[in-house]
């Protein structure tokens, strides 16, 4: 390997070092309210024994994984579980799901089947424009479920399609990579607070 191409890597690895750290210190500064109160609704509708229905577009079903994981199983202290249920499209149910419906339908199903009044369900995207994240949202909207969003800088279409109780967690980044990562970070943070909150004591 020459000098000049260790060189390469090694600026591409400070590169996104350097990306990473700059959209955390904005992050920071812009969400750290908002990251609380989704929190604290979250906490609220566990309290009352309603479940957190979790739905990840894309590579971001594996943070979605991650985060219902988190719930029911544990974060950082040995508690009871929690209930958080995934939306996915893993294997069979996922392969029938997308072979008989229009792919803008492929979280409709299971969404329905499982929502009940007080759940609330967490979206990650990253892009902020996928058709089916746009009709999960409207289906979460006929049945008055609050909705917490994790997406990227360019989110006009779901920020359009919120409603007014409803919490979007906006990273303040253009690129994917960057945007997932970060989403990580926040689903660490949210169960750090759920779990400080309700069995700190």
């Amino acid at each position: 390997m020459s000098e000049i191409s260790e060189n390469s890597l090694l600026d591409k690895v400070k590169n996104a070092f350097t990306e990473s750290i700059q959209t955390q210190i904005s992050a920071t500064e812009s969400l750290s309210a908002t990251i609380v109160q989704a929190a604290e609704m979250l906490v609220d509708s566990l309290l009352k024994g309603h479940k957190i229905i979790v739905c990840g577009h894309g590579r971001s079903n594996a943070n979605a994984q991650f985060l219902v994981t988190n719930l029911l199983h544990r974060y950082h202290l040995d508690r009871p579980s929690l209930p958080a249920l995934l939306i996915g499209l893993d294997g069979t149910l996922g392969s029938s799901i997308i072979a008989d419906n229009n792919s803008s339908q492929i979280f409709i199903r299971q969404f329905e089947c499982v929502a009940q009044q007080g759940d609330i369900l967490i979206i990650l995207s990253p892009l902020g424009r996928e058709e089916a994240i746009l009709n999960l949202i409207h289906s979460a909207n006929s049945r008055e479920l609050p909705i917490i969003t994790l997406t990227g800088r360019q989110n006009d279409h779901i920020r359009g399609a919120l409603g007014e109780e409803d919490l979007d967690i906006s990273i303040p980044a253009q690129k994917e990579t960057r945007i997932i990562e970060n989403h990580l970070l926040v689903i660490n943070i949210l169960c750090d607070l759920i779990e400080y909150r309700l069995f700190s004591h």
